[in-house]
């Protein structure tokens, strides 16, 4: 039986860019700090790199799929550009209340549901238990609780947490880049 992959699932928004809210172009994306150095740190670790992001503003009409693949094919440009790959990207474009049909829906991947942690599981053959979360939202620490993420990590770069949001996570890091240190 072949050995099951370890993967550090990235939310993106807070995790990977700045959080500006609905970032839908590059001239918005900015990057975290370290977060190419990190990125790569996990990857020589042995860890797949998949990103889970929730992107309400697609069903909310701020932008449609298409730029949103755009996007993702640029951020994931500028990581092979500093010698990182990213395995996969997975987004949910719900919202069960503010969105425009088709995408107002009470969906099983808008975390904290873990449904596009599930996906990324089945598809590449992970152990979610030997594998990490990264997220700045307790919603991440949820779904990766519900997916049996072994190693759930709240990061300070994006939202301001709250102490019941922090302890949701079995650590709190200030960004992504402390990874160089505790992986």
């Amino acid at each position: 039986m072949k050995q099951k992959q370890k993967a550090a699932f990235l939310d993106r928004d807070g995790v990977i860019n700045i959080d500006h809210g609905y970032v839908s172009e590059p001239s918005q994306f900015e990057f975290i700090d370290g977060v190419f150095d990190a990125c790569r740190h996990l990857q020589q670790r042995g860890y797949l790199l998949v990103v889970v992001t929730n992107q309400s503003g697609i069903g909310r009409g701020y932008y449609n799929e298409q730029q949103f693949h755009a996007l993702t094919d640029w951020m994931k440009a500028q990581f092979e550009a500093h010698g990182v790959t990213l395995t996969d990207v997975f987004f949910c474009p719900h919202h069960p209340v503010n969105a425009n049909p088709p995408y107002q829906i009470d969906c099983d991947c808008r975390k904290p549901a873990p449904g596009m942690l599930l996906q990324a599981i089945e598809k590449y053959q992970i152990d979610p238990s030997q594998s990490l979360m990264l997220g700045d939202k307790k919603a991440d620490m949820q779904a990766a609780q519900a997916a049996g993420v072994g190693r759930k990590v709240l990061v300070l770069s994006g939202q301001s947490l709250t102490a019941e949001d922090q302890a949701s996570a079995d650590e709190v890091w200030p960004s992504i880049k402390t990874a160089l240190e505790l992986v």
